[in-house]
């Protein structure tokens, strides 16, 4: 499954493409795949904070860009990747830049798997949650999947180690509600079509085989 991940990024015209992790089992199977992979610490509280070990282990300076496509996302548009990259471009207040796409079914919404992200009228987020928000007290309305891709300023990720987690943070188990506690903002590309699922249960990974180009 990772090295699905690594094709899919390459595809998207990537400047170079690394695989971050702390099993030894994994680095073998992408180094034997033909890709770059750097062996972390164990003990990392999240993804963010291994990508910022292995960031720093390729020697990335200050005023370069860093794309996370999370190793559970082998269906990941190539385009996407391109699309958080550039809201990192085109919005300056943005320490990170994600995906989302809108949710079209009520089995998702009422899925904790399924993160939903709400936005402000700028198109930076607002709020991360595993429930339905915002909450349908009136009808109408549009919720968003948030897609487990991330583009980071170097100079913030740098940072992001040093920062406490969230109560909120710790709540929900979503890493990027620290990056919004701490008062950076978090630019979300809203995705025109569907983002394919991510895998978090044996029944994802099924359907996930079942839907792979």
């Amino acid at each position: 499954m990772v090295v699905r991940v690594c094709e899919r990024a390459v595809q998207s015209g990537a400047a170079a493409v690394a695989v971050a992790t702390d099993d030894g089992r994994i680095r073998d199977a992408v180094e034997r795949a033909g890709y770059r992979a750097i062996l972390t610490r164990p003990d990392h509280p999240s993804g963010t904070d291994r990508v910022a070990e292995a960031a720093a282990a390729l020697g990335l300076g200050p005023d370069e860009m860093v794309v996370n496509v999370q190793g559970d996302e082998p269906l990941i548009p190539p385009q996407l990747v391109r699309e958080v990259a550039a809201m990192l471009v085109s919005h300056a207040e943005a320490a990170v830049a994600t995906a989302c796409h809108l949710i079209h079914d009520a089995e998702s919404l009422d899925n904790p798997n399924v993160v939903k992200v709400v936005l402000d009228a700028r198109g930076y987020a607002l709020y991360f949650s595993r429930a339905r928000v915002p909450y349908p007290r009136e009808p109408g309305g549009a919720w968003y999947r948030h897609a487990g891709i991330y583009g980071y300023r170097m100079a913030f990720l740098q940072r992001f180690p040093s920062l406490a987690p969230s109560p909120d943070e710790n709540t929900e188990a979503l890493e990027q509600l620290r990056v919004l506690w701490h008062g950076h903002r978090i630019a979300v590309a809203v995705h025109a079509g569907e983002i394919p699922p991510g895998v978090d249960t044996p029944q994802d990974l099924d359907a996930v085989r079942r839907m792979r180009p």
